[in-house]
């Protein structure tokens, strides 16, 4: 017969549209995939050991008002509160605390900065921020120096 497609059902019946999806290549897929995600979790939980880059920044012009509060770690690990021209004076992480959470309900507009020294401990600086943010301070600041541009040559 011409013009009749060898692939056509007998008798010039059509052939009705399959309404199903042949899902197998996706459950292949979806196995592949689980099976990388498995081997690769534990490996996110590990810590491992980096050198932070040092790099050159724009520094930031940060006036003194009355609206700055600066907290500061000595190399020794004791904290200080340099609030004004105030001399700032040795104080416990707890009277910090204190002071900080009063001073925000009173003024919560104030921004805190944290001013540390290279010699000391990174925990006794975590310790401070976690302290600040318990007592209501919702960002800290940290307060760095450029580094020197004559060392290194």
């Amino acid at each position: 017969m011409p013009g009749v497609s060898p692939l056509a059902p007998p008798g010039g019946a059509k052939r009705k549209p399959m309404a199903e999806i042949n899902v197998v290549p996706y459950i292949d897929v979806m196995l592949v995939l689980l099976i990388i995600f498995m081997v690769t979790a534990p490996m996110l939980n590990q810590g491992v050991d980096v050198d932070l880059p040092n790099v050159d920044a724009s520094p930031v012009t940060v006036e003194q008002d009355e609206n700055q509060l600066i907290v500061s770690v000595s190399a020794k690990g004791l904290y200080y509160l340099e609030r004004g021209t105030d001399d700032p004076k040795a104080m416990a992480l707890v009277d910090i605390q204190q002071y900080v959470t009063i001073l925000l309900k009173s003024q919560p507009k104030t921004d805190v900065l944290v001013r540390g020294d290279e010699a000391v401990s990174y925990g006794v600086v975590v310790a401070l921020m976690g302290s600040l943010q318990t007592a209501g301070a919702k960002s800290v600041g940290l307060i760095t120096e450029a580094p020197d541009p004559q060392v290194g040559l």
